[in-house]
């Protein structure tokens, strides 16, 4: 055998080419967490700027944590970190929420909310806790109801901010908060469990969601499914997300990717409350019974 030529056949076969947009986030979100959360957030941009030099952003974090870390004393206590770390993203470097136009995508696109400095609660949230945690404070995402949070746990207790404007937030700010959503008292239990932290994961998923809704009211389809697309990747059994994507599928006439996922979710989703509907939306998808 010709292993000379042999070697050259198999090197011809191999594939060089660069991973899509996808298939890099699915790379970044395989396996257990920790997840690399600010490098897999960047990435969420791709599917509008697929020109966009992810290394670039990095390295523009780099910048923006060496420039903290000049300000802050390494001896300090942890408060006195924290409060340094706030002057200087919320004061000096100006982050805060896009009020004039908070559905706005590129608020979702950490690239976009660096360069702008303006974004919404969790984008803004991803740097500060990239930033906190390179101080080696004790930083966490919080999913509260309605307007992600962050906080960092210290001796005397808790800080709770608010990444949009900045503000801490007192327990009694935070039950006023639930209150504005489900009416009535909170509980001290309540509110714990409402404080618990949000893993990367959750996180993605719930950037990811918020792209989704903004492109659902807009039915703008193919950037729908390339969200679900994404969701599907970073929670490969929620069932739900192939159903959804199913549905933008339809919308898009990939009739039979489409069946597909909604076959799938039937299978895995028996006895839910839009199961009929869906076989429904399936048969006339098909013209056969699921």
């Amino acid at each position: 055998m010709d292993w000379a030529q042999f070697g050259i056949k198999a090197a011809m076969t191999l594939d060089l080419s660069a991973p899509t947009p996808l298939r890099y986030f699915a790379a970044l979100v395989h396996g257990d967490e920790p997840l690399p959360l600010l490098e897999a957030a960047a990435s969420l941009a791709q599917d509008e700027h697929p020109e966009l030099d992810l290394q670039q952003v990095l390295s523009d974090m780099d910048q923006l944590a060496e420039r903290l870390r000049r300000r802050v004393n390494p001896r300090g206590a942890p408060a006195e970190r924290l409060r340094t770390l706030n002057q200087v993203f919320f004061g000096e470097l100006g982050f805060a929420g896009n009020v004039n136009d908070y559905y706005d995508p590129e608020n979702s696109y950490l690239h976009a909310v660096l360069r702008r400095r303006r974004g919404i609660p969790i984008s803004l949230a991803v740097p500060w806790l990239e930033l906190a945690r390179g101080l080696g404070l004790r930083a966490e995402g919080i999913g509260f109801p309605g307007h992600f949070l962050v906080q960092v746990v210290l001796e005397e207790g808790r800080v709770v901010i608010d990444p949009f404007t900045g503000d801490s937030l007192s327990r009694a700010d935070l039950r006023e908060r639930v209150e504005q959503i489900a009416p009535g008292p909170t509980d001290d239990q309540t509110l714990e469990y409402l404080l618990r932290p949000t893993g990367a994961r959750a996180i993605l998923a719930r950037m990811l969601r918020n792209l989704r809704d903004i492109h659902r009211v807009h039915e703008n389809w193919p950037r729908l499914v390339a969200v679900h697309e994404r969701l599907v990747a970073l929670l490969p059994e929620a069932w739900d997300e192939y159903r959804d994507r199913g549905l933008a599928l339809a919308e898009l006439g990939e009739a039979t990717r489409a069946r597909a996922d909604l076959a799938l979710y039937l299978r895995h989703a028996v006895g839910a409350a839009d199961w009929q509907a869906v076989q429904q939306r399936l048969v006339a998808l098909s013209g056969r019974p699921a």
